[in-house]
């Protein structure tokens, strides 16, 4: 009665955890959406879009101006030179990209490598593309990727790997030595690359995001995904792009096609008025997300969590096995909002298998008072506790 994939599946975590900070008044540090950092120069700009219009189907690959300013925000950040007629593509949000990716490139009984941890969405959806996933594990503390077992998982099935750089939840940035593995891996066994780069502009300290599509070799063989809602910190309007070799990207823009078709035009427009903001605005969302996470960090790390280096994205991770007697990172993260009333997400929900239980994840791209307070909360329980265990 009902598709076996999507009705197997229950409620995300991300979900579940912010109904549960909800119903106590919480503070939710789980899901992954900022506060305060959306520019009102891009809200602007979509309201005048609104007002002026058109509002009509948009073209199916998205609006020129959107397709232009990613071909040149590319080559602003990264020095790449990309043919926006025929190598970017407009989606309504980055995981319809994905999914239009996996759709468009896969067939049933293909076999694809992921790096765990992982977003969610990406098994799910491969495999309700007839393909199989396969997981490859980085291991805390440092996440280094396992050459010898990526080798290992490559069989004659295998068609394509899946990169997310910077990683969700782990923060990590595949550096060079890294991405030269696996731009190895994909000539030597004729793959491809969807890389997840949503967190692109998110790198701190003063580091530069890397991607494999900079390396000439392989660059006819790397889907680039890119996402507005991280960009620009509108993560509801949904709007991401796909940029890709011609090759790849026509099965994709035809998954798009009779997926979504286009993405509101309003939108659009907003969006590429935003990628053509100065550099001083990418500077600043650095700055001031940098700030947040040595605010949340330094905040954790007094209250006795062990939280490792946070280079990129929006979260920062803390190993609990110190705190968590029972072994079960999901049941600590709802003691942890009953009782202290901050919500993080257990990392054992970005493992297939769910039997890592060592790490939990918290959201730091939030109003520095919100951080704060939640610092205040999660000292008080850790003390409450401590009085607790001594007595």
């Amino acid at each position: 009665m009902v598709n076996s994939i999507f009705g197997g599946t229950g409620t995300s975590i991300f979900e579940s955890m912010s109904r549960l900070a909800a119903e106590v008044g919480a503070i939710n540090l789980g899901q992954g959406f900022p506060e305060g950092l959306e520019p009102d120069v891009v809200i602007q700009a979509a309201i005048r879009a609104l007002q002026d219009g058109p509002h009509q189907y948009p073209p199916m690959m998205g609006v020129p101006a959107l397709r232009q300013a990613v071909a040149e925000n590319t080559r602003r950040f990264l020095g790449l030179a990309v043919d926006w007629e025929r190598e970017v593509l407009v989606t309504s949000g980055a995981t319809e990209g994905l999914t239009d990716a996996f759709l468009g490139l896969l067939q049933p009984g293909d076999e694809v490598i992921l790096f765990e941890p992982a977003y969610d969405s990406y098994a799910t959806i491969i495999r309700r593309a007839g393909a199989i996933p396969v997981a490859v594990r980085l291991a805390p503390p440092d996440w280094r990727l396992p050459e010898d077992r990526l080798t290992a998982a490559i069989t004659p099935r295998t068609k394509a790997i899946v990169i997310n750089t910077p990683m969700n939840p782990i923060g990590k940035i595949f550096d060079d030595e890294e991405l030269r593995v696996l731009a190895d891996c994909l000539l030597e066994h004729d793959l491809v690359a969807i890389s997840d780069e949503v967190y692109e502009h998110l790198v701190f300290d003063g580091r530069r995001h890397r991607t494999l599509f900079a390396l000439p070799e392989v660059r006819d063989r790397v889907v680039r995904i890119g996402s507005a809602g991280k960009t620009f910190s509108v993560t509801g309007w949904k709007v991401g792009y796909v940029t890709a070799d011609a090759r790849l990207l026509a099965p994709i823009a035809r998954a798009h096609q009779f997926i979504t078709f286009a993405t509101p035009p309003a939108l659009q427009t907003a969006v590429a008025f935003g990628l053509r903001l100065d550099d001083s605005y990418f500077a600043t969302l650095k700055t001031d997300l940098q700030s947040r996470r040595d605010l949340l960090v330094t905040g954790l790390r007094e209250a006795g969590f062990d939280v490792t280096d946070v280079p990129a994205t929006y979260f920062a991770i803390a190993a609990i096995r110190d705190l968590d007697k029972d072994h079960d990172d999901f049941a600590f993260c709802q003691r942890l909002t009953r009782e202290a009333g901050v919500t993080a997400v257990p990392v054992s929900s970005f493992y297939g298998a769910r039997d890592v239980k060592t790490h939990i994840r918290f959201c730091f791209a939030k109003q520095p008072g919100t951080l704060e307070e939640a610092i205040s909360r999660l000292a008080s329980w850790r003390a409450w506790n401590s009085r607790k265990a001594a007595s």
